[in-house]
């Protein structure tokens, strides 16, 4: 029998889809959200914020190359060259049959099948770690696992604001690339309401300084959020914001109620509205209309539920998306589509 604590590493619960889909190595430098406040958000609530030490991520990263070392030496007992095989796995958890148990075993095993070549750095707000520890870390990273070729993390945009320049580009120079960022709304009033702990000029300047850093930036929002009161401010406000900024890729999320939260509170006493799905379609095309970005628009989420007339969805799911100004045409008659069926 092997011993479980040879391949003992944390796996958070979060990553955002595009990151690999389920190829990306999960790596925890953090533990849950340092702001928590969001009304609409039901993430990591009831759970503490904890910062980890540069020894706790060394130690996980690790136990990772341990597991990834066995599963690759099994393999090639197994007869397979270059990757991991079923077979290996099955016979690592016959040796150790804790794995079983172990939600970072999947996870590494995803990854390798995968070719090991992203990772995401976990949990919400990686960036509010101090500058030494967590350029170590990512060069660690990059040290133990030279097959990734990109690393990425959530950020707030507050978080952002507040770094000087030099520091952001040794984050970015110790081999963290993609930032991603939750504006959800570029409107003041909707921010407030939702308890971001940002304004649209804070969103502003920590997008600009990420990309000056040399950082690639997502920026997701969520349409619907300012519900039928805020709808078109919402819209409007959004795409000023993300015209600021101009981000590589723009991610559409758009807003559900959260049993439990805030929001959903509200929105069952009446003080919120939410927009029905063709409201939400047609603050969507206001939202197009006004974008003047160079970006990648993403509608890479379930979420984005509407249908076309064959039945099928209305926009591409692809991690990808539609690169602006050259295909915003393109997603402008989509939306035109999407309302059609909607009034038959």
């Amino acid at each position: 029998m092997g011993s479980i604590q040879r391949y003992h590493f944390e796996t958070g619960v979060y990553r955002p889809p595009s990151e690999g889909g389920s190829d990306s190595l999960l790596v925890r430098f953090t533990r849950n959200c340092p702001w928590n406040h969001c009304t609409f958000c039901g993430m990591y609530k009831n759970e503490k914020f904890e910062l980890r030490t540069l020894d706790e991520i060394k130690a996980d990263i690790d136990a990772i190359a341990e597991l990834a070392h066995d599963l690759r030496e099994l393999s090639s007992k197994t007869g397979e060259s270059g990757s991991v095989s079923h077979e290996a796995a099955v016979m690592l958890m016959r040796r150790t049959p804790e794995l079983e148990y172990h939600n970072g075993f999947p996870m590494v095993y995803q990854w390798l099948l995968g070719g090991g070549k992203t990772a995401f750095v976990q949990d919400a707000n990686s960036l509010i770690m101090k500058m030494e520890p967590l350029v170590a870390a990512l060069k660690y990273l990059r040290e133990t696992f030279p097959s990734i070729n990109r690393v990425t993390s959530y950020a707030r945009s507050k978080t952002l604001a507040r770094k000087k320049p030099e520091t952001l580009e040794n984050i970015r120079k110790a081999g963290l690339d993609r930032l991603h960022l939750g504006l959800e709304s570029g409107d003041e009033e909707i921010l407030k309401m939702i308890k971001k702990g940002a304004t649209p000029e804070s969103h502003i300047e920590g997008g600009q300084k990420a990309i000056k850093a040399g950082f690639q930036v997502s920026e997701y929002w969520m349409p619907g959020v300012g519900g039928k009161a805020c709808w078109e401010n919402h819209a409007r406000n959004t795409a000023r914001v993300l015209n600021d900024i101009d981000p590589h890729y723009i991610r559409s999320r758009p807003f559900r109620l959260w049993p439990g939260t805030p929001l959903h509170q509200a929105a069952r006493e009446k003080a919120f509205k939410p927009l029905s799905p063709r409201e939400q379609l047609e603050e969507l095309r206001l939202t197009m209309e006004t974008l003047d970005v160079s970006s990648k628009v993403c509608f890479d989420h379930a979420g984005n539920y509407w249908k076309n007339r064959r039945g099928g969805y209305l926009f591409s799911h692809g991690y990808e998306g539609y690169k602006f100004p050259e295909e915003k045409q393109r997603v402008l008659t989509l939306i035109e589509e999407g309302l059609d069926c909607q009034r038959h």
